[in-house]
């Protein structure tokens, strides 16, 4: 039986954000945030409450082009998009030195919330929840899962840091992904 199209949207973000966001800049971010705090579920709750802010601008911006466009171009763009992201996911990432953890007086929480946010704009992972959500029509399903993909990724690095770091292939997670973004890609095309 095949899974109804709310849970292969659930599933399909949850996916390809958690392989998307492996060695992304705000994985990288996670990790520094970590080890600056030494304080992981305050800086999870930030890392959390930043990305459902900024994934639910993403998923209603995604909707909003998809009710705006007339299918048949929103299929193109969307083909363009996700082929634009597998080329980009093969692009090693790195955190530039202005987004170097904040003050500490801010605490673990609030310096995680004001930089995870800011450091995700226009980041992969926020223009494939925009993509995805305009792909399914379905705000929540992807807020909800593609926050789940970014806390499945992010959630280790803040509590195993720079050990799963060094173990963890970057090329692989960078091969899987662009591998995923080509998939919706190619099913979009086919469905034609």
């Amino acid at each position: 039986m095949f899974a109804s199209p709310e849970v292969s949207a659930f599933f399909t973000t949850a996916g390809v954000v958690a392989i998307a966001e492996i060695g992304d800049k705000t994985q990288l971010l996670s990790l520094l945030l970590a080890a600056r705090f030494h304080r992981p579920w305050p800086t999870l709750a930030g890392i959390l409450v930043a990305t459902i802010a900024n994934h639910l601008g993403a998923a209603a911006l995604g909707v909003w082009l998809e009710d705006l466009l007339e299918p048949r171009v929103l299929r193109w763009v969307l083909i363009a998009s996700f082929l634009a992201m597998a080329a980009w996911t093969l692009i090693p990432d790195r955190l530039d030195e202005d987004e170097a953890p904040g003050s500490r007086r801010w605490g673990a929480f609030l310096t995680t919330l004001v930089m995870f946010f800011l450091a995700e704009i226009g980041d992969k992972t926020q223009l494939a929840t925009t993509a995805l959500a305009a792909r399914y029509d379905a705000i929540v399903i992807v807020t909800a899962a593609s926050t789940l993909g970014l806390m499945l990724a992010n959630a280790p690095v803040v509590f195993l840091g720079k050990a799963l770091m060094r173990r963890l292939p970057l090329h692989l997670a960078r091969y899987l992904a662009a591998s995923a973004f080509l998939l919706l890609a190619l099913a979009l095309l086919l469905a034609g």
